[in-house]
């Protein structure tokens, strides 16, 4: 299957805003900004500026639905060229996903627990049992954020994979139209119950029960079966402007929706597609340049390593830097997410070599 370069620069600029949000988020925990100055045209560009980068950058956690949305797709694209070229072996499909999905996974355990310069905020314990088997959402209070709260992305996907096959022969049976909107009514109505009827843990819906980002998942899905059917028509419209304009427009109207109880059971749906189309919108004017356009996609190929490996490491810095003045802290951002990058992608592509080296079998010698 050909990739997609703009997916792969969508990937990369969704996990450096996630790496980037993480790190401002500990070194500003306690911060405040500096008191609007509207006393003259400079000043009051300058507070604009600053309010615009401080509300922009709060919402660097709504990049997780876009991967989330990204994931649907991808997996809905490779699995519709796979159906193309016959039966599809489930059997090696789930065996090809959770090889992907398991080893990298481990090797971002070991990376905690041997590396230095790493925020350790909890004992490693016999919750570490569950959490490299991905079953975070188990006593989910105690397990869901254990040692690197990044990881509880992986027990979502578990399930997604586990309930894979059922999403794909439905999508294909009812369309993209009709299968996106009752993935909305049961991933709303899940949601629903867990937060009015029942009240349980806001981590349920955060992804502890997938079926609740079911909405996010089925989205990219659907975007998939468009996208084969008239690509020309999607990527225009998400590339060259049009998803861009309408996600500012939208983004206001989502961001409402944190204002009730009710309306949060929209709101991951609404704030993770509009900021994908943010993200989807500037990957596709990156894509206009070569070589940034190189960088980013290579950092999104990889973007799996970095998601795992890079929250305890901006932890640790973002606590140790929090005296430094703003403008220093976005000097010390640059190289740290690029040295994180590069670290991620070393440690998920020696991964993937060694496991495909070790997964192989020799063909037999034709004689």
């Amino acid at each position: 299957m050909k990739r997609l370069l703009w997916i792969d620069i969508s990937k990369g600029l969704a996990i450096l805003f996630v790496a980037y949000f993480h790190f401002l988020a500990t070194y500003y925990q306690y911060g405040v900004l500096p008191a609007t100055d509207w006393s003259n045209l400079a000043a009051s560009a300058l507070t604009i500026l600053r309010l615009v980068w401080f509300k922009v950058s709060g919402l660097g956690f709504h990049a997780v639905g876009v991967f989330i949305i990204l994931s649907g797709w991808t997996l809905m694209q490779s699995t519709m060229r796979r159906a193309e070229s016959g039966a599809i072996g489930w059997g090696s499909w789930y065996r090809a996903r959770f090889l992907r999905l398991y080893p990298m996974y481990w090797v971002a355990h070991l990376v905690y627990l041997l590396s230095p310069f790493v925020a350790r905020l909890e004992p490693v314990d016999d919750r570490i049992i569950l959490s490299l088997l991905g079953l975070r959402f188990i006593d989910i209070q105690m397990n869901f954020m254990y040692l690197n709260a990044a990881w509880w992305y992986v027990s979502m996907l578990i399930q997604f994979y586990l309930i894979f096959s059922l999403l794909f022969w439905a999508a294909r049976r009812f369309g993209p139209c009709w299968f996106l909107l009752v993935a909305c009514v049961a991933g709303f109505f899940a949601r629903y119950l867990l937060l009015i009827v029942w009240h349980q843990s806001g981590l349920w819906v955060m992804g502890g029960f997938a079926i609740c980002r079911l909405p996010e998942f089925a989205l990219g899905m659907s975007l998939a079966m468009w996208h084969t059917r008239s690509t020309a028509r999607v990527e225009w419209f998400l590339l060259r402007g049009a998803g861009l304009v309408l996600g500012l427009v939208l983004y206001p109207a989502a961001l409402q929706l944190y204002n009730g109880l009710v309306e949060y059971i929209f709101v991951d749906f609404a704030t993770g597609a509009c900021c994908m189309l943010e993200i989807v919108g500037i990957a596709g004017i990156i894509l206009l340049f070569k070589e940034p356009a190189k960088l980013f996609g290579v950092v999104g190929l990889y973007s799996y390593g970095l998601y795992l490996i890079h929250q305890p490491y901006v932890i640790w810095l973002g606590l140790r830097i929090r005296e430094v003045p703003i403008w220093m802290f976005l000097l010390i951002c640059i190289p740290t997410l690029a040295v994180l990058s590069a670290w991620g992608m070393l440690l998920e592509k020696t991964t993937n070599t060694l496991v495909n080296k070790l997964t192989s079998f020799r063909k037999p010698a034709h004689t």
